[in-house]
Order: C-alpha cells, then sequence, then structure tokens
C-alpha cells in the first residue's frame, strides 16, 4: 500500500509493529486519517486520539480502514466516540472501509448504520 502524498505525521512509539496511524491533509478544511495493522485495546487510544485531533482542525476527516487486519470492541468504540465526538461539533467524519475484517466488526455488531461511508478516499474528502 502506497502511503498518501502530503503526510503530516506519524503516530507515536506504539504504532511501529502494530499499528501505523498516518494524517493527510486535504486542502484547507479536510484530512485523511490511514491505519494500517490492528486496533485492539493497546492501539485503540492511539487511534481515538489521533482522529479526534484532526476533527478538531478540519470539518471533514476520512478515516481510511482498508489497511486494517483487526479490529476489535475497543477499537470499535473508539470509532463511535470519534464520530459522536464529530457529530457533537458539527464535523463530519467518514469511514473509508474496504477491508473485510474491519467491515465483519461494523456488521455483526450493528454498528454500521452509525457512520457515514465513502466508497474511496478521493470521494470522502471531495463530497
Amino acid at each position: 500500500m502506497a502511503l498518501l502524498p502530503g503526510t503530516l505525521s506519524r503516530a507515536g512509539p506504539l504504532s511501529s509493529d502494530i499499528l501505523d496511524l498516518q494524517v493527510a491533509e486535504h486542502g484547507a478544511d479536510a484530512r485523511v486519517v490511514t491505519a494500517v495493522g490492528e486496533i485492539d485495546a493497546l492501539t485503540a487510544p492511539e487511534l481515538a486520539a489521533f482522529v479526534t485531533a484532526q476533527l478538531i482542525v478540519a470539518r471533514v476527516v476520512v478515516v481510511n480502514l482498508n489497511g486494517v487486519r483487526f479490529l476489535s470492541s475497543a477499537g470499535l468504540r473508539a470509532l463511535f466516540e470519534a464520530n459522536e465526538f464529530a457529530t457533537r461539533e458539527g464535523r463530519d467524519l467518514r469511514l473509508a472501509c474496504n477491508s473485510q475484517t474491519a467491515n465483519w466488526a461494523l456488521e455483526t455488531t450493528g454498528l454500521r448504520k452509525h457512520f457515514t461511508f465513502t466508497d474511496n478516499v478521493p470521494h470522502g474528502v471531495s463530497s
């Protein structure tokens, strides 16, 4: 998987082996957070903080879950809480999710209906 151009920062030391988080700026008011790896009890707080930080500075945040190989209940909770934060703050959180693992977790828990999905990252930041 190629990294998005314009990567602004990377997550902290926990991300090195388990989860890689990156953010790319798309104009003044949109960000893409790309998660690659495993989102579990250890990495979910890092994801939550990373996504929330982007929601504070951008109106639209797309979380690209295409590279997620594991999504635990802690990860689902982190995404759900970020979505709730976005709603409260008048922001737009969208998920790009072509990961079979992440889709299965969202489907089986019934959480899919709580999120806005985009077919792909470029569409998510432009619509």
